[in-house]
């Protein structure tokens, strides 16, 4: 205990049973104070949220008894990695690993293991296991209520606050990037990081999102730790909604590409001309979202013109996220007699930023393949796998490896 008078608030709870707000001292005293209205909905999940005085992390309690632990951004670093390696796990390989928690029969021995270490390693803070809009999508279309709550439970506990930045912001980050090497100062871009624990990072603008601003005049420390705070129960509490969420309208994505891609498979070319075709597609499907990125920017609709027409396919050729998107793309449109389906958007966008950025991909087969052909063609390092436990060898491996002076 410190000398009299130097104690601090070590904890703040946020108790709904009792429609109070708790601060603990470091001797401690508790000072209770009521909720001036109430923070959580009827059908909420959540009972009690605890934040540390630091306001780094949080601890979320749910109507089951469950704790959910998430690490909270601070005004030193919403990127606090400290060289652990990002582990991206697609949606079904995180079913795998809540099916090795609350249905291990379903799983198999070397995967259950490997689920296992995964979680220690997380535990030990040696890894990160990130969440993405897309997992929060898929898992609120689960038809089983258990199952649902078992498993966003398993991606939450994991993932730890831990975010892969929308997938359309990455790209058009990255499309600014390649714009500003023909228009402006390359080296006035900063780009956000992928996985951050920054809060408003899962939906972007780009999609129409808006989200919580804090009141006006708060310190930077007091206004980033109220919107860290409000956007991790948030997030929390959306992925534990007992309603489950509609599939939601398909679009007409699928179909458009289906349509190309059978007129491209009746078309007498070779490899290099139906390339230059698939290119020439991929351009009228993105050319409106550069567009935008290059209004933003203020550069010209000359300048626009000859990118688009000069440089643009080189230039996105070298993109981490969206070049591999391109390589992917290419793959699935030269393969003959390719079906699309309306998860394949999603699948490619996701991946393809996870691949461009993470150290370990794990997902299933038929987008491995493509995935690990793009990555080769790009002279990517990153390395994507099918199964659990061949990223948790991967991981080993690395760590066995000496460290290059």
């Amino acid at each position: 205990m410190g000398a009299q008078g130097t104690e601090q608030i070590v904890l703040l709870t946020i108790d709904r049973e009792t429609e109070t707000v708790v601060f603990t001292r470091s001797d401690g005293k508790e000072a209770r104070f009521p909720l001036e209205r109430p923070l959580f909905q009827e059908a909420s999940a959540l009972t009690r949220l605890h934040v540390s005085g630091a306001f780094d992390v949080m601890v979320a309690e749910t109507t089951y008894g469950d704790a959910i632990s998430f690490d909270l951004p601070t005004t030193a670093g919403t990127e606090p990695l400290q060289d652990r390696l990002v582990v991206y796990l697609d949606q079904n390989k995180w079913s795998e690993v809540a099916n090795s928690l609350y249905a291990p029969e379903k799983v198999s021995t070397d995967n259950r293991s490997a689920s296992a270490r995964l979680i220690q390693l997380v535990r030990e803070r040696r890894i990160v296991l990130p969440a993405s809009a897309g997992h929060y999508a898929e898992t609120g279309k689960r038809f089983s209520t258990e199952k649902r709550y078992q498993l966003a439970l398993t991606i939450l506990q994991q993932s730890r606050g831990w975010q892969m930045r929308d997938p359309l912001e990455v790209r058009q980050q990255e499309i600014r990037s390649a714009l500003l090497r023909h228009s402006g100062d390359p080296s006035s871009e900063r780009a956000s990081a992928v996985f951050t624990l920054a809060p408003d990072s899962l939906y972007s603008a780009a999609r129409g999102y808006q989200g919580y601003v804090p009141p006006a005049g708060l310190p930077p420390e007091q206004a980033l730790a109220l919107t860290a705070l409000t956007n991790a129960s948030a997030s929390i509490d959306t992925m534990l909604d007992a309603e489950r969420v509609g599939p939601g309208a398909e679009g007409n994505w699928a179909a458009h590409n289906q349509r190309f891609s059978d007129w491209l498979d009746g078309e007498p070319r070779d490899t290099q001309q139906k390339r230059k075709s698939i290119d020439a597609f991929l351009l009228s499907d993105i050319g409106r979202e550069a567009a935008r990125v290059a209004h933003a920017m203020q550069m010209s609709p000359a300048q626009f013109d000859t990118w688009i027409r000069q440089k643009a396919t080189k230039d996105i050729s070298s993109l981490p996220s969206l070049g591999l998107f391109r390589e992917v793309f290419h793959t699935r449109h030269l393969n003959r007699a390719t079906t699309w389906r309306i998860n394949d958007c999603t699948d490619m966008m996701y991946l393809s930023c996870a691949a461009a950025y993470a150290d370990f991909v794990v997902c299933e087969r038929h987008m491995r393949e493509h995935l690990s052909h793009g990555l080769r063609r790009m002279k990517s390092g990153t390395q994507v796998f099918r199964h659990l436990h061949e990223v948790v060898d991967a991981i080993e491996e690395r760590w066995a490896q000496p460290e290059r002076p």
